[in-house]
Parts: C-alpha cells; sequence; structure tokens
C-alpha cells in the first residue's frame, strides 16, 4: 500500500493504551489509521508501567472512570486482587488519611481503617511509627502487557491500520480535513485524534493548535530482592505523604519514591539519586533487609493544568480530538475512557455515570 495516499475518517496519533484503546472501542464504525512514532506500541509509557487499578488513585475527578473500568478489566481477566494499605507515621500523614477518607466518604469506594496492629498484620517488619492506616480492598493488579495487546488486536480485526515508526512531521487543514506528514509518509482524515501522551502538546503545536499544558513528568520503579521475601500477598502500600509505594511482583518488590520530576517528552531513564531517595524511604518504613538491587526503570507521565484527562473536540480547531493528559491512571482508566472518548468522537450517548464536561479541552479557557 502506498502510504502517501491514505485515508481515513478518524486518524489516531499515539499506539501507547490511550490510542489503542480508543482504536478498540470505535472499531469498524469507522475508518481508522493509528500512527506509533516508536516501533513499538508503548515503548514510553504504556510499557513501563507498574499498573494497579485503585479507585482512590487519581483523586475525585479519575474516580468515575476508574470505577467504570472495572467491570471490563474484570471479564477480560487482566485483574488480580492486591488490596491497598495506605500508611501515616506522622501527624502530616494521619491528616492525609483523613482527607482521603473524607474525599471518598459517600462514593461507595471502600477504605477501611486500621490500627497499628492492623497495619503489622498486612505487613511484618513494619517501622513502629507507621501507626495508622486505611485498607483499599478493592485494589487490584493490572496484566498492563495483555491488555495493551488486546486492544491492538481488537483493533486490528476491526479493520485499523496501525502504522509504526511513524513519527509525526506536521499537519494542516486541507479542504474540510486534515493532511498528515508522518516519517512514514502522508495521511489524510477527517478527523485527527491527539493520543500521544507526554508528546500531546508538541503534537498540537505541529497541528498548529494552541496547546493545553499537558507536562510530563518522570517516575522511577526499583526491583528489589529482600530477606525477608517480600508476602505474596502484600498489598501495594502506598506512603500517605506520596514519598514511596511498593508491591510484590513475581518474587521481588517494585518499589517507586512516588517522584514526579518535570521533563521534556524523552526516552526517560532512572536517575541514582531517585534510586537512592527510594531505598532510604523504604527503609525508614520496614525493617526488610536488601539483598540486591536487580534492575531499575522510569516511565512518563503526563497530566494537564488541573490534573485531569483531558477528552474532547478543541473548540478553536476543527476536527481536532484530545484524548490526552490521562497521568499515572491511563491503564486503570482506559476502558471507560475510550468509551467516553469513542462516543465523542462518533456523536454517540456517552456511558452512564461519566460526566464529558469535566475533561472537556475547553476548560483551560
Amino acid at each position: 500500500m502506498d502510504l502517501s495516499l491514505s485515508r481515513a475518517e478518524i486518524l489516531i496519533v499515539g499506539a501507547g493504551i490511550a490510542g489503542a484503546s480508543l482504536a478498540a472501542a470505535i472499531g469498524n464504525a469507522a475508518r481508522i489509521i493509528l500512527i506509533e512514532g516508536e516501533d513499538q506500541p508503548g515503548y514510553h509509557s504504556t510499557g513501563r508501567s507498574a499498573a494497579f487499578w485503585s479507585e482512590t488513585y487519581g483523586g475525585p475527578a479519575v474516580q468515575p472512570l476508574t470505577s467504570a473500568s472495572l467491570t471490563p478489566l474484570q471479564d477480560g481477566g487482566f485483574l488480580k486482587p492486591r488490596g491497598c494499605l495506605h500508611v501515616a507515621g506522622t501527624a502530616e500523614g494521619r491528616a492525609a488519611l483523613d482527607r482521603l477518607a473524607a474525599e471518598f466518604a459517600g462514593t461507595g469506594v471502600v477504605l477501611e481503617p486500621l490500627d497499628r496492629a492492623g497495619i503489622e498484620r498486612w505487613v511484618p517488619g513494619v517501622r513502629a511509627e507507621r501507626d495508622t492506616g486505611l485498607y483499599e480492598p478493592s485494589c487490584a493488579d493490572i496484566d498492563v502487557a495483555a491488555l495493551h495487546a488486546d486492544c491492538l488486536g481488537k483493533a486490528r480485526r476491526a479493520g485499523v491500520e496501525i502504522v509504526r515508526s511513524a513519527r509525526l512531521l506536521g499537519a494542516a487543514r486541507e479542504g474540510g480535513g486534515w493532511v498528515v506528514e508522518t516519517t512514514a509518509g502522508r495521511f489524510a482524515a477527517d478527523i485527527l485524534v491527539n493520543a500521544a501522551g507526554a508528546w500531546a502538546d508538541d503534537v498540537a503545536r505541529l497541528a498548529g493548535v494552541a496547546p493545553i499544558g499537558i507536562q510530563p513528568y518522570r517516575r522511577t520503579v526499583i526491583q528489589l530482592a529482600v530477606d525477608p521475601p517480600a508476602p505474596a500477598d502484600l498489598p501495594l502500600v502506598m506512603d500517605a505523604e506520596e514519598l514511596f509505594y511498593f508491591k510484590p511482583e513475581a518474587g521481588k518488590l517494585w518499589l517507586s519514591p512516588h517522584d514526579e520530576t518535570a521533563c521534556d517528552p524523552c526516552d526517560a531513564a532512572p536517575e541514582e539519586l531517585d534510586v537512592a531517595i527510594a531505598i532510604d524511604r523504604m527503609e525508614h518504613a520496614v525493617d526488610w533487609r536488601i539483598l540486591k538491587r536487580e534492575h531499575a526503570w522510569a516511565g512518563l507521565r503526563s497530566f494537564s493544568p488541573d490534573r485531569a484527562p483531558v477528552y474532547g473536540f478543541d473548540a478553536k480547531a476543527p476536527g481536532f480530538f484530545w484524548c490526552a493528559g490521562q497521568g499515572g491512571f491511563g491503564i486503570q482508566t482506559a476502558p471507560a475512557a475510550a468509551a467516553l472518548a469513542a462516543a465523542l468522537l462518533l456523536g454517540r450517548a456517552v456511558p452512564a455515570g461519566l460526566d464529558p464536561e469535566r475533561y472537556v479541552p475547553g476548560r483551560f479557557g
């Protein structure tokens, strides 16, 4: 096929979880081309995620999307029960737990208060000062690779054309649609969807659209061997002051300093200082001995100015649709977010329980 002549009703830029799940949700309802700048879809963020499904993660603005994604994630077999323990050992941490409980009161999200003894039952070896907790039993691990592959597979079976190594060079309105220039050739589409993650503002600029202010942040994860080994049923342990989180993974421990370091879109790599900070914070939380640091990596999380995702047509750029700003919550919200975005793109009824006004790009003026 001569890619320079490829035409579609909808062209999606970015084949990470946002673009892949959207393409799958639209399916054969429209002729779609999904372009990806890298050789491997999901290379930068989706493929580096230590993802979990947590209704509290991301706050009240994200929770409806997370909750609405539960059934499709369960039905697809992508979730494994984990539980999440939010812990505090300072006055500031206890105040943060109080705020968390208040934010989700009346939402149906279960948060069980725990005292020191309750925390010890879940986390053997926890330091004495960690005396207050909230347990979130619904939290689960997500099989990210399987979910992403499933979305890409559904898209392909629906006839979506997926083009890799197609880095965007420019896009312009022409004849009531878009003409898109990439390193893989030229494309034409009625609607241009910006699902480019950390590169979302760059894509907007290349299309002559005003950027929203999508800011990438680096997040670090370290794989450790510890003694005693992390219990297989250990919950995700999150510090109430967002100083760290850790969870077991295939007999090892995955640890993050919960860092958010603003950066340009890039192939993110861990900084030694962040690794050292993470290990120090963990050692102040539990008395486990670190046997070996086995691996460290970093990914990008991209937030809009108000830290809620952005779904909808740009009010000032005809045919330009935003599907961006998912932060660290894009995987746990993918099914519901894709259903919402697909409904907005196709002019269909919005899924029940979701308020599209909360996520419109026009809220930034």
